[in-house]
């Protein structure tokens, strides 16, 4: 049996169903979970464990039998915590029937298939009863079912449901309750991820200002949360405006309602501003008395020093529908509105009451520019990117003419309207202002004359920029797309980017490595079983390629100099053989070789370029500064090599690279 998956081609930049091994879903998934660094999580791992033999203790004390419902087992760890503590019987739910697999071998190998049951079945499936899938109602509710946003994964209808039909009422809960927390925050840096700002453009005849049209900059955007490492960014990028204070809490020990409702806190500034964002995370109670809690709080709000990281639980950055100005200590409402999945936040002065009331709306918000569906929130941080503008238009000052004929070839960019104020006489724009701008919809290939009235192009221009793209040279598009047109340029045409190069660095990361790291036991617990499992789904077929990760986000540093090892002459076609590099790179440093990370870099002109990757080496100690805007290619090498001294150091990691330009994907390969 096979299955069809999609993939973007990067070299048509459209997306194609391919034909894949029936397996490939499943190690996709596997390969790509958060088990790894789940079991990894300390922090986590710890306080379930406080909570469960608490639980099991209080359960205990009652002089009743301890039956444990343990909802989302993943590999089985919260249930083996429990029958270690004393439980007489767990019953053990998943629904993925690999894990529900791994998580049996994982029981029996740990010699607890006695005491605990898995059923590879969606909790709202499970029966209860002599016949059923448990004997009976559970008096202790154990699960782990919460992403960053809290409810995005269906805790609320899964609590809820459990709470009918397969726990006692009263019953004990791990964890016991959930706590969301909310900041209002101003951050020009944060705001810049779902508005388009104005461009000043100086141009021959004065500067001009590009600016939004009006229903984007009213549009309130998607709804879906943006989760990041809120620990890496600096707080000079955000001014504080409230006080950090609760949302709403869920106990999870009493019936769930997951219904849609709507929360309203009233805050008083500490600060007058724009407020813009609002920033948020939760913790959660193992015990009744909180006690043992485990809290995602960012480093400004948390004064202890014993910080984990952890990638599958982050903080959530939201977006007010509008800025709405605030003053220092003049009262205002927000309101976080939920349906089963998602939360969303909007902010009003403080009035009377009764009027505040009736204002509620729980629909969730939708884009009606259609900008926040094209574009994702890096891409409107990009196009805000004055810097990175200002390369552009300098470029292009210098290869426009008064009677350039421009085509422009990126998907949503702000290159035509750049052109267009610097003096392009007419410019066309491929894929997707006035007179003066024409909107082709047509694909490269398909260009016919008529499209363009007859003329040839002088000047083809891209960032580029193609909303397919997942690794740094899928935007390498522009090349093949360049290729197809080839028969309408003049025989002297300019291309802008002139040409690309890959770049290369071997890096120690500081804990993104943990998400590719076995882990062996876990609290005691013996998890080689799944270690073996990610390893051969990796093995299946992504170890062997690099995968996209936004490193501003994962502190790095550098072990060895970035090292260019392709290049891309944009001004010749596609040729038809492979581009291929063999080479080896130093290593500097001392540090534990990770892996390697790739970007590209775009040669706009003589001497002005636009790098994807790293920005600069920031101190002697390696540390990276990466373009926030693109998320980078990271090559996880199989074995780690730790070097503690430079005289043990492995002088050099070979590397063997290959571009295969029918296919457009890079592959690669590294040795120690």
């Amino acid at each position: 049996m096979k299955t069809f998956c999609g993939r973007a081609n990067p070299t048509t930049g459209a997306m194609e169903w391919l034909e894949e091994d029936e397996n490939y879903d499943y190690h996709q998934e596997i390969a790509r979970s958060r088990y790894a660094d789940m079991l990894h999580d300390k922090d986590r791992n710890m306080k379930y464990y406080q909570g469960i033999r608490a639980a099991v203790s209080r359960v205990k004390e009652r002089g009743d039998k301890a039956i444990v419902l343990d909802i989302g087992t993943g590999t089985g760890l919260l249930s083996m915590m429990a029958a270690s503590a004393g439980a007489d019987f767990c019953y053990a739910i998943e629904v993925f029937k690999p894990m529900a697999n791994a998580a049996m071998k994982i029981v029996e190998k740990n010699g607890f298939s006695d005491k605990i049951k898995v059923i590879n079945k969606h909790s709202t499936e499970v029966t209860v009863g002599p016949d059923g899938d448990m004997q009976c109602r559970a008096n202790i509710l154990v699960t782990e079912l919460f992403d960053t946003e809290l409810i995005g994964e269906g805790a609320l209808p899964t609590y809820e449901h459990a709470h009918k039909y397969l726990v006692q009422e009263g019953c004990e809960a791990v964890p016991q309750r959930a706590t969301v927390y909310v900041q209002l925050v101003e951050s020009k840096r944060m705001w810049s991820w779902n508005k388009l700002f104005p461009v000043h453009v100086k141009a021959e005849d004065g500067e001009k200002i590009i600016v939004s049209p009006s229903e984007m900059e009213n549009c309130p955007g998607v709804p879906s949360v943006c989760d990041i490492q809120l620990n890496q960014m600096p707080s000079s990028d955000f001014t504080i405006l409230s006080d950090v204070v609760t949302m709403f809490s869920v106990d999870f020990s009493k019936r769930v309602r997951s219904a849609s409702t709507y929360y309203r806190v009233q805050l008083e500034p500490v600060k007058s501003g724009k407020a813009q964002i609002v920033l948020s995370w939760w913790d959660i109670d193992m015990d009744p008395s909180g006690m043992i809690n485990c809290t995602m709080a960012p480093y400004w709000v948390k004064s202890t020093s014993a910080f984990q990281w952890r990638d599958h639980w982050m903080q959530c950055v939201y977006f007010l529908p509008n800025e709405e100005p605030v003053l220092q200590g003049e009262k205002v409402h927000l309101t976080a509105c939920r349906d089963e999945y998602s939360v969303w936040y909007k902010l009003q002065k403080a009035r009377g009451d009764e009027e505040n009331k009736a204002d509620v709306r729980v629909e969730s918000p939708v884009c009606r520019c259609q900008a926040h569906l094209l574009w994702n929130r890096p891409r409107f941080g990009e196009l805000n990117d004055q810097n990175r503008t200002r390369q552009y238009i300098k470029s292009l000052m210098k290869v426009l003419k008064t009677d350039s004929i421009c085509l422009c070839i990126s998907d949503g960019s702000l290159l035509p309207v750049l052109a267009h104020y610097l003096g392009a006489k007419q410019f066309f724009k491929a894929n997707h202002l006035e007179d003066k701008i024409k909107i082709i919809e047509a694909r490269p290939e398909l260009l016919m004359s008529s499209h363009l009235e007859g003329k040839k192009i002088s000047v083809l221009v891209g960032e580029p920029f193609f909303t397919t793209s997942l690794l740094p040279w899928h935007n390498l598009y522009f090349w093949y797309a360049r290729t197809a047109v080839t028969s309408h340029l003049t025989s002297n045409v300019t291309v802008l980017p002139q040409s690309a190069s890959l770049h290369m660095m071997i890096v120690e990361f500081q804990d993104l490595w943990r998400i590719r790291s076995p882990c062996g036991t876990c609290e005691g617990f013996d998890v080689q079983t799944m270690d073996d499992m990610i390893k051969n789904s990796l093995n299946f077929r992504e170890s062997k390629e690099a995968e996209p990760h936004p490193l501003w986000e994962y502190p790095c540093k550098s072990l060895s100099d970035p090292q260019e090892v392709l290049t891309f002459d944009f001004r010749k076609t596609v040729p038809q053989h492979c581009l291929s590099t063999e080479g080896s790179v130093n290593l500097l440093r001392k540090g534990k070789s990770h892996g390697a990370v790739l970007w590209m870099e775009y040669h706009l002109a003589a001497d002005i370029s636009v790098s994807t990757g790293l920005m600069q080496i920031s101190n002697v100690k390696g540390n990276c500064e990466w373009n926030p805007h693109c998320k980078q290619a990271v090559y996880f090498f199989s074995s780690v090599i730790e070097s503690e001294t430079l005289s043990d150091l492995p002088s050099a990691v070979t590397y063997a690279i290959n571009f295969n330009t029918k296919t457009g994907e890079i592959a690669m390969d590294f040795k120690l």
